[in-house]
Protein backbone atom coordinates (compact mmCIF):
# COMPACT_ATOMS: atom_id res chain seq x y z
CA UNK A 1 0.00 0.00 0.00
CA UNK A 2 3.25 2.51 0.69
CA UNK A 3 4.54 2.11 -3.10
CA UNK A 4 0.88 2.11 -4.35
CA UNK A 5 0.38 5.28 -2.20
CA UNK A 6 3.21 6.79 -3.48
CA UNK A 7 2.88 6.19 -6.49
CA UNK A 8 -0.41 8.04 -7.04
CA UNK A 9 1.52 10.69 -5.16
CA UNK A 10 4.47 11.81 -7.24
CA UNK A 11 2.20 12.22 -10.21
CA UNK A 12 -0.52 14.53 -8.64
CA UNK A 13 2.84 16.37 -7.36
CA UNK A 14 3.87 16.62 -10.94
CA UNK A 15 1.02 18.01 -12.03
CA UNK A 16 0.36 20.38 -9.18
CA UNK A 17 4.46 21.88 -9.99
CA UNK A 18 3.60 22.32 -13.89
CA UNK A 19 0.25 23.60 -13.28
CA UNK A 20 2.12 26.13 -11.37
CA UNK A 21 4.77 27.16 -13.81
CA UNK A 22 2.08 27.25 -16.48
CA UNK A 23 0.13 29.92 -14.58
CA UNK A 24 3.26 32.18 -14.09
CA UNK A 25 2.92 35.20 -16.07
CA UNK A 26 5.81 35.50 -18.57
CA UNK A 27 8.21 38.43 -18.34
CA UNK A 28 7.13 42.12 -20.01
CA UNK A 29 9.58 42.81 -23.01
CA UNK A 30 12.16 44.68 -22.44
CA UNK A 31 11.53 48.27 -23.74
CA UNK A 32 12.71 49.04 -27.28
CA UNK A 33 15.76 51.09 -27.21
CA UNK A 34 15.28 54.36 -29.67
CA UNK A 35 16.91 57.87 -30.59
CA UNK A 36 15.81 60.59 -32.45
CA UNK A 37 16.25 61.71 -36.13
CA UNK A 38 16.91 65.33 -36.31
CA UNK A 39 14.77 66.25 -40.02
CA UNK A 40 14.59 70.17 -39.03
CA UNK A 41 15.48 72.83 -36.28
CA UNK A 42 13.75 75.84 -35.51
CA UNK A 43 13.54 78.52 -33.20
CA UNK A 44 12.59 78.53 -30.08
CA UNK A 45 11.91 81.88 -27.25
CA UNK A 46 14.70 81.52 -24.93
CA UNK A 47 12.91 83.09 -22.59
CA UNK A 48 10.66 80.20 -22.10
CA UNK A 49 11.03 78.06 -19.68
CA UNK A 50 8.62 74.96 -21.34
CA UNK A 51 6.22 73.34 -19.52
CA UNK A 52 3.75 72.02 -21.61
CA UNK A 53 3.79 72.08 -25.81
CA UNK A 54 1.27 70.70 -27.83
CA UNK A 55 -0.38 70.70 -31.17
CA UNK A 56 -3.94 71.66 -32.49
CA UNK A 57 -4.12 71.36 -36.32
CA UNK A 58 -1.31 73.64 -37.26
CA UNK A 59 -1.19 75.62 -34.46
CA UNK A 60 1.64 75.26 -31.34
CA UNK A 61 0.63 75.45 -27.68
CA UNK A 62 2.86 76.76 -24.94
CA UNK A 63 2.76 76.67 -21.62
CA UNK A 64 5.58 78.84 -20.17
CA UNK A 65 6.23 78.17 -15.75
CA UNK A 66 7.97 80.00 -13.26
CA UNK A 67 6.19 82.27 -10.91
CA UNK A 68 5.92 85.69 -11.94
CA UNK A 69 6.33 84.78 -15.48
CA UNK A 70 3.80 82.30 -16.24
CA UNK A 71 2.08 82.11 -19.85
CA UNK A 72 0.42 80.40 -22.46
CA UNK A 73 1.16 80.94 -25.91
CA UNK A 74 -0.15 80.31 -29.21
CA UNK A 75 0.85 80.55 -33.24
CA UNK A 76 2.64 78.93 -35.59
CA UNK A 77 5.72 76.46 -34.56
CA UNK A 78 8.96 78.61 -35.09
CA UNK A 79 7.62 81.93 -34.94
CA UNK A 80 6.43 84.66 -32.72
CA UNK A 81 3.21 83.73 -31.34
CA UNK A 82 -0.26 84.96 -32.25
CA UNK A 83 -2.00 84.89 -29.02
CA UNK A 84 -0.55 85.26 -25.20
CA UNK A 85 -1.83 85.57 -21.85
CA UNK A 86 -0.06 86.08 -19.06
CA UNK A 87 -1.09 84.35 -15.26
CA UNK A 88 -1.13 86.18 -12.53
CA UNK A 89 1.70 86.01 -10.12
CA UNK A 90 2.51 83.61 -7.78
CA UNK A 91 1.47 81.14 -10.50
CA UNK A 92 3.43 78.82 -11.85
CA UNK A 93 1.77 76.99 -15.19
CA UNK A 94 2.56 73.27 -16.02
CA UNK A 95 1.31 70.64 -18.82
CA UNK A 96 -1.55 71.70 -21.45
CA UNK A 97 -4.13 69.85 -23.11
CA UNK A 98 -6.78 71.41 -25.84
CA UNK A 99 -9.83 69.26 -26.20
CA UNK A 100 -11.33 71.40 -28.89
CA UNK A 101 -12.97 74.37 -28.05
CA UNK A 102 -11.31 73.91 -25.00
CA UNK A 103 -8.06 73.92 -23.12
CA UNK A 104 -6.60 72.55 -19.52
CA UNK A 105 -3.69 73.78 -17.83
CA UNK A 106 -2.17 72.40 -14.91
CA UNK A 107 -0.59 74.79 -12.23
CA UNK A 108 2.36 73.40 -10.22
CA UNK A 109 1.84 73.39 -6.48
CA UNK A 110 -1.18 76.14 -6.75
CA UNK A 111 -4.12 73.45 -6.25
CA UNK A 112 -5.78 73.91 -9.03
CA UNK A 113 -6.02 73.55 -13.04
CA UNK A 114 -7.28 76.11 -15.30
CA UNK A 115 -10.09 75.43 -18.01
CA UNK A 116 -9.56 77.83 -21.20
CA UNK A 117 -11.22 78.92 -24.34
CA UNK A 118 -8.55 77.40 -27.09
CA UNK A 119 -8.96 79.92 -29.66
CA UNK A 120 -8.74 83.41 -27.44
CA UNK A 121 -6.52 81.64 -24.22
CA UNK A 122 -9.24 83.29 -21.89
CA UNK A 123 -9.64 81.41 -18.45
CA UNK A 124 -13.23 80.03 -18.10
CA UNK A 125 -13.20 78.45 -14.41
CA UNK A 126 -10.92 76.99 -12.26
CA UNK A 127 -10.77 73.34 -10.56
CA UNK A 128 -8.88 72.65 -7.39
CA UNK A 129 -7.18 68.92 -6.99
CA UNK A 130 -4.67 67.60 -4.43
CA UNK A 131 -1.30 67.39 -5.06
CA UNK A 132 0.94 68.80 -7.76
CA UNK A 133 0.78 69.24 -11.63
CA UNK A 134 3.41 68.80 -13.88
CA UNK A 135 2.17 67.08 -17.47
CA UNK A 136 -1.18 66.82 -18.93
CA UNK A 137 -2.53 65.15 -22.11
CA UNK A 138 -5.20 63.31 -23.43
CA UNK A 139 -6.45 60.42 -25.28
CA UNK A 140 -8.52 59.95 -27.76
CA UNK A 141 -11.90 58.83 -25.86
CA UNK A 142 -11.01 61.95 -24.41
CA UNK A 143 -9.48 61.00 -20.96
CA UNK A 144 -7.35 63.20 -19.66
CA UNK A 145 -3.88 61.97 -18.46
CA UNK A 146 -2.01 63.80 -15.69
CA UNK A 147 1.44 63.59 -13.91
CA UNK A 148 2.54 64.76 -10.59
CA UNK A 149 6.34 64.18 -10.94
CA UNK A 150 6.36 60.69 -9.10
CA UNK A 151 6.13 57.17 -10.92
CA UNK A 152 2.18 57.78 -11.29
CA UNK A 153 -0.01 58.61 -14.48
CA UNK A 154 -3.04 59.41 -13.01
CA UNK A 155 -6.48 59.36 -15.85
CA UNK A 156 -9.39 62.48 -14.79
CA UNK A 157 -12.71 63.41 -16.56
CA UNK A 158 -12.28 65.96 -19.15
CA UNK A 159 -15.25 67.72 -18.29
CA UNK A 160 -14.88 67.42 -14.19
CA UNK A 161 -11.19 67.00 -13.79
CA UNK A 162 -12.15 64.05 -11.05
CA UNK A 163 -9.87 61.23 -11.18
CA UNK A 164 -10.86 58.29 -12.78
CA UNK A 165 -8.37 55.66 -12.60
CA UNK A 166 -4.17 55.42 -12.31
CA UNK A 167 -1.35 53.07 -13.20
CA UNK A 168 2.77 53.21 -11.35
CA UNK A 169 5.17 53.24 -14.27
CA UNK A 170 7.83 52.42 -12.24
CA UNK A 171 10.59 55.18 -13.37
CA UNK A 172 9.94 58.34 -10.76
CA UNK A 173 9.31 62.04 -12.14
CA UNK A 174 7.68 61.78 -14.90
CA UNK A 175 7.02 65.04 -16.43
CA UNK A 176 5.54 66.84 -19.49
CA UNK A 177 3.26 64.13 -21.72
CA UNK A 178 2.01 63.65 -25.14
CA UNK A 179 -0.78 61.22 -25.97
CA UNK A 180 -0.76 59.35 -29.40
CA UNK A 181 -3.54 56.68 -29.28
CA UNK A 182 -3.25 54.54 -25.88
CA UNK A 183 0.56 55.41 -26.03
CA UNK A 184 1.99 58.31 -23.43
CA UNK A 185 5.22 59.58 -24.06
CA UNK A 186 6.52 61.24 -21.00
CA UNK A 187 10.12 63.52 -20.45
CA UNK A 188 11.87 62.18 -17.32
CA UNK A 189 12.53 65.82 -15.32
CA UNK A 190 16.55 66.35 -14.99
CA UNK A 191 16.96 63.53 -17.97
CA UNK A 192 17.63 63.52 -21.97
CA UNK A 193 15.47 60.50 -21.65
CA UNK A 194 11.68 60.08 -23.15
CA UNK A 195 9.73 57.32 -22.05
CA UNK A 196 6.84 55.55 -24.70
CA UNK A 197 4.44 54.10 -21.92
CA UNK A 198 1.27 51.67 -22.71
CA UNK A 199 -1.26 53.59 -21.03
CA UNK A 200 -3.45 50.50 -20.62
CA UNK A 201 -0.95 48.65 -18.14
CA UNK A 202 1.83 51.44 -17.04
CA UNK A 203 4.27 48.72 -19.10
CA UNK A 204 7.39 51.04 -20.19
CA UNK A 205 7.58 50.27 -24.39
CA UNK A 206 10.65 52.31 -25.20
CA UNK A 207 13.13 54.65 -23.78
CA UNK A 208 14.25 57.33 -26.02
CA UNK A 209 17.62 58.73 -26.03
CA UNK A 210 17.22 62.64 -26.94
CA UNK A 211 20.62 63.61 -24.77
CA UNK A 212 22.08 64.06 -27.94
CA UNK A 213 19.68 66.81 -29.07
CA UNK A 214 21.65 69.97 -27.53
CA UNK A 215 24.80 70.40 -25.52
CA UNK A 216 24.04 73.93 -23.41
CA UNK A 217 26.14 76.38 -24.61
CA UNK A 218 24.35 78.61 -21.94
CA UNK A 219 24.51 77.95 -18.30
CA UNK A 220 21.29 79.35 -17.89
CA UNK A 221 19.96 76.40 -20.37
CA UNK A 222 17.80 73.81 -18.26
CA UNK A 223 16.50 70.14 -19.16
CA UNK A 224 14.77 68.34 -21.91
CA UNK A 225 10.75 69.51 -21.31
CA UNK A 226 8.35 69.94 -24.23
CA UNK A 227 6.98 67.52 -26.68
CA UNK A 228 4.46 67.81 -29.11
CA UNK A 229 3.34 65.04 -31.81
CA UNK A 230 2.78 66.20 -35.12
CA UNK A 231 -0.65 65.77 -36.32
CA UNK A 232 -1.05 63.76 -39.37
CA UNK A 233 2.62 62.31 -39.56
CA UNK A 234 4.61 59.87 -37.23
CA UNK A 235 6.84 63.04 -36.23
CA UNK A 236 7.17 65.10 -32.88
CA UNK A 237 8.34 68.37 -32.04
CA UNK A 238 11.26 68.57 -28.97
CA UNK A 239 12.46 71.23 -26.94
CA UNK A 240 13.62 71.93 -23.37
CA UNK A 241 13.23 74.53 -20.97
CA UNK A 242 14.58 78.10 -22.12
CA UNK A 243 16.12 76.24 -25.33
CA UNK A 244 17.24 78.65 -28.60
CA UNK A 245 15.84 75.95 -30.44
CA UNK A 246 13.21 73.41 -31.07
CA UNK A 247 13.27 69.71 -33.02
CA UNK A 248 11.37 68.15 -35.50
CA UNK A 249 11.94 64.64 -34.85
CA UNK A 250 11.52 61.13 -35.61
CA UNK A 251 11.85 58.17 -32.70
CA UNK A 252 14.17 55.57 -34.72
CA UNK A 253 15.92 52.14 -33.29
CA UNK A 254 18.85 53.37 -31.30
CA UNK A 255 21.23 51.26 -33.83
CA UNK A 256 20.29 53.81 -36.10
CA UNK A 257 22.26 56.28 -34.38
CA UNK A 258 21.61 60.35 -34.31
CA UNK A 259 20.96 61.94 -37.77
CA UNK A 260 22.44 65.31 -38.91
CA UNK A 261 20.18 68.21 -38.15
CA UNK A 262 18.35 69.51 -40.77
CA UNK A 263 16.87 73.01 -41.88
Amino acid sequence: MRTSKALIVWPLLAVALLGGCAGTPAAPPAPEALTVQVLQTLPHDTSAFTEGLEFSGTTLYESRGLSGESALTAGPAGRAPATRVALPSPLFAEGITILGPKLWQLTWQDGFAIERDAKTLAELRRVPFGGEGWGLCHQASGRLVMSNGSSKLTFRDPQTFAVTGSVDVGVDQLNELECVGDTVYANVWKTGTILRIDARSGQITGRIDASGLRTPVDPGEDVLNGIAAIPGTDEFLVTGKLWPSMFRVKFVPAKTGHAQNGT
